[in-house]
């Protein structure tokens, strides 16, 4: 499994460099997937509300009143239908190329788990309201998806009565039909809703809107589709007539044509195998994580600092329970905590100038990467440089590797997150035996703790507690953010070579 995701990550990383000097970093839909779903889910809401309007809930005007807005009133109600299909079909898109990539890059264990478990029965509610959908236009192939869905259904132990001849011989009714229409339109949305709801109930500080030029530019793409190839029907139900040809959206109707050529028995069952082997992904094999976060109120001094900059929501603020004068104090969650150190880096009193009589502590740290061991490891590595621009070059342990640039001018050191370093630690380095620090992360725009690169950018530039302060020399502070893919790795050796030539001059 891991040499799997290794090999995928890779094409991963390609697809998404690609497309990086196409778009650019910010503007890189694969670094926007989830709030572009969000996107079209809402162009697909918009466009429904419209054609509800001239929609006949019956089975006798379905049709008429699909085929109204199709053609006689193309050029408002019909674009509408056409942005309805396209925006659904790409939402299914980038739910799966999300689901990939969050596996290919390793984010879907752990005490990610959740966020995985929820998003799969998520996926498949998106296509059961797609399904319905097609089956109320009730055309040619709306019959063929209500006779393949009544088989099917049959089929099940637990369906006492048959289906099927509901839909033979044109026996539907008008009140099924209005059933349907409630599914489609209320009952399936709101599942839905509350599916989206718990999927990033533990995810925090979402951003649920994408970029506006990317989202301008995935409507105006949707837009020019639907004007180029406009959604159409086929044609009237003909009672006891099978369709000939049927064009099927295969974004949601791939397990018809698999329940007829297995039969609805296998259909079933790789259908539900695939589900199951989605949802149990998390565990094969389990992800080893590190010990969360853990709190020392004697260093603390409840400024709520670490709650707001975890991606996670693991760290929420309680009453205090020391008798400080602090009224509050953090509190991890450790089913939520994924021991990224953001919070160890955003804590004030995680400052290698520290003195202490006994081991130097912070507010809160990662017990398995300490502020004391982080400093004892810088020391050790600033002992070690020789030679003219000497630096420090940090990396994150999910970025560019730093490790094949360490020599007798360049030491290295890699943490969890970018977002663990502290920034006095750069002070302290540039005080202790560096002209330079070098700091890297992941690429901009993809950090995988989600704010690491954020934080640590806003922390040297003064923007976000702790700063950098400011007798720091920034000239002597170089950012780079990179993937660990070969040409970025290349990169990255020359920006360093480049900034450790400037420190000669200063």
């Amino acid at each position: 499994m891991d040499a799997l995701r290794r090999m995928g990550n890779k094409g991963v990383l390609s697809i998404e460099n690609w497309l990086n000097h196409g778009f650019g970093n910010s503007l890189n839909p694969f670094y926007h997937l989830g709030s572009l779903t969000f996107f079209f889910f809402w162009i697909v809401l918009v466009s429904g509300i419209y054609i509800f309007v001239f929609f006949e809930t019956n089975v006798g005007g379905a049709f008429l009143s699909v085929e109204y807005m199709t053609h006689e009133q193309w050029w408002m109600a019909g674009i509408m239908r056409s942005l309805h299909r396209y925006a659904s079909d790409a939402a299914v898109i980038s739910i799966f190329i999300h689901m990939i990539r969050e596996f290919f890059r390793d984010r879907y264990r752990g005490v990610r788990w959740f966020s995985w478990f929820t998003g799969v029965p998520t996926l498949w509610l998106v296509v059961v309201l797609g399904i319905t959908g097609y089956w109320l236009v009730w055309d040619q192939l709306a019959q063929y998806i209500a006779l393949a869905t009544a088989e099917m259904v049959d089929w099940l132990p637990m369906i006492p009565s048959s289906m099927v001849f509901n839909f033979l011989d044109n026996q539907i009714t008008d009140r099924f039909f209005t059933l349907m229409a409630f599914l489609h339109l209320l009952g399936l949305p709101v599942a839905l809703v509350f599916l989206l709801w718990t999927h990033v109930s533990r995810i925090s500080q979402i951003d649920f809107n994408p970029p506006r030029a990317l989202a301008i530019g995935a409507f105006l793409t949707l837009l020019s589709l639907s004007l180029l190839k406009p959604a159409v029907s086929h044609g009237p139900v003909v009672a006891g007539h099978s369709p000939m040809v049927l064009h099927l959206d295969w974004f949601y109707l791939n397990i018809y044509p698999l329940a007829d050529a297995l039969g609805p028995a296998l259909a079933w069952s790789i259908s539900t195998g695939i589900t199951v082997l989605l949802m149990l992904l998390p565990w094969l094999p389990s992800k080893k994580e590190n010990p969360p976060a853990e709190v020392n109120l004697e260093q603390c001094s409840g400024c709520s600092q670490c709650s707001l900059d975890c991606p996670y929501g693991a760290i929420s603020m309680q009453p205090r329970t020391d008798g400080k004068k602090a009224k509050f104090e953090p509190t991890v969650n450790v089913t939520l905590c994924t021991a990224c150190g953001i919070c160890s880096g955003s804590c004030v009193s995680s400052s290698p100038f520290r003195m202490s009589k006994t081991t130097l502590k912070s507010g809160i740290e990662m017990p398995w990467f300490s502020m004391e061991i982080l400093r004892q490891e810088v020391k050790q590595k600033l002992a070690g440089l020789s030679g003219t621009g000497r630096t420090l070059l940090i990396g994150c342990e999910h970025g560019g590797d730093v490790r094949p640039f360490e020599r007798p001018e360049v030491a290295t050191l890699v943490l969890p997150c970018s977002g663990m370093l502290p920034p006095a630690l750069l002070d302290y380095a540039l005080k202790n035996g560096a002209d330079g620090v070098f700091v890297t992360g992941c690429r901009d725009g993809d950090c995988y703790h989600r704010f690491g690169n954020m934080w640590t950018e806003k922390r040297i530039a003064g923007e976000r507690e702790p700063n950098l302060v400011k007798r720091a020399d920034r000239r002597r502070i170089e950012q780079f953010r990179v993937s660990n893919s070969k040409g970025e790795r290349s990169d990255l050796g020359q920006r360093l070579e480049a900034f450790r030539l400037s420190l000669q001059h200063l």
